[in-house]
């Protein structure tokens, strides 16, 4: 597949009727797409603990009220115990991937402090696990009329109420995801 046909910054949205509990009605941010596979965040599926619970654990005692309160989201069934910050602006961290110039995600605890200390990036996502495709799964759900996809907008992921992310993300390409049918298949 050439690089070209690979969804780096790009957002999955499950089909109506993908019915898989962990990614149904979700929206996916991918971070990393090429020959090995593909790595995202679901950005739609908020868990019941927030951001305050995990530094508290992490033995980073009273963080700010605004951090406190941040949501953690499920971000995918893979290695659910591993934090993941999606972010912008990129900054400099010490296990950082930048998707774009302006998004990256970290995976390092110094993050986490600074988003702590109240000198973190100042858009932020903080998951736990995330969402993965061995090589040609992807290609393989998308044949499958599992997903449609679309370049992502980061004002879904960090401005939209997340209730409304899902319907947002669709409404980018034009589509209404209630007038979709359940069924699948091929004109």
């Amino acid at each position: 597949m050439p690089d070209t046909d690979y969804l780096n910054n790009h957002f999955l949205i499950a089909m109506p009727a993908l019915e898989d509990p962990n990614f149904f009605h979700s929206v996916t941010y991918i971070c990393e797409h090429n020959e090995q596979g593909a790595m995202g965040i679901i950005i739609n599926q908020p868990l019941d603990i927030e951001l305050g619970e995990v530094l508290e654990h992490m033995e980073m005692h009273d963080a700010d009220e605004q951090t406190g309160h941040q949501p953690v989201y499920m971000g995918g069934p893979v290695q659910p115990e591993r934090g993941f910050v999606l972010h912008c602006p990129l900054g400099q961290w010490d296990s950082m991937l930048a998707v774009t110039d302006e998004v990256g995600v970290t995976t390092s605890r110094d993050i986490l402090q600074a988003l702590h200390d109240g000198k973190g990036p100042e858009q932020t996502l903080v998951a736990l696990g995330y969402a993965g495709w061995a090589p040609g799964q992807l290609e393989q759900e998308l044949a499958e009329n599992a997903w449609l996809t679309c370049p992502a907008d980061i004002a879904i992921i960090f401005g939209t109420p997340i209730e409304n992310r899902w319907t947002a993300a669709a409404a980018s390409l034009g589509i209404d995801l209630n007038t979709l049918s359940d069924e699948v298949g091929h004109a």
